[in-house]
């Protein structure tokens, strides 16, 4: 990598690190976290709740529903409805994230395009201006 492109990347970074250091983008990354963490946890549990019910309650598991249907095989098929279901759910809160997130780039853009402020003059006179 040669100094230019060191550079650029150098640049790029510290863009990133303004902006995640920014409110909405800490907005953005708390507002995701409510919804992912349960969310998570939540399949989590509720996955693993299949394979600890059948080894702890073998008998409850196999209490027939509907002819041969037992509770494991329709707790099972539940699973993944209940994929379905956090994904459906995730797509509807991801258009919030999404919308977040791109009020987050058109601040960060239109800070990059403003005009720097000019900067203060000083009062300090060269030999040249002194001389004359």
């Amino acid at each position: 990598m040669d100094s230019a492109e060191l550079g650029r990347f150098e640049a790029q970074q510290s863009e990133w690190d303004r902006i995640a250091e920014t409110k909405q983008f800490k907005d953005l990354m708390a507002t995701k976290k409510v919804f992912i963490i349960p969310a998570f946890v939540f399949f989590l549990v509720y996955y693993f709740l299949l394979p600890v019910l059948v080894g702890y309650a073998p008998q409850f598991m196999a209490t027939k529903v509907i002819g041969v249907v037992n509770l494991a095989y329709l707790f099972a098929l539940s699973q993944f409805f209940m994929a379905w279901i956090i994904a459906w759910l995730y797509v509807k809160a991801a258009g919030d994230f999404d919308q977040l997130a791109k009020d987050i780039i058109e601040s960060a853009e239109s800070r990059a395009q403003a005009p720097e402020q000019p900067r203060a003059q000083t009062s300090v006179q060269t030999s040249k201006e002194v001389a004359q």
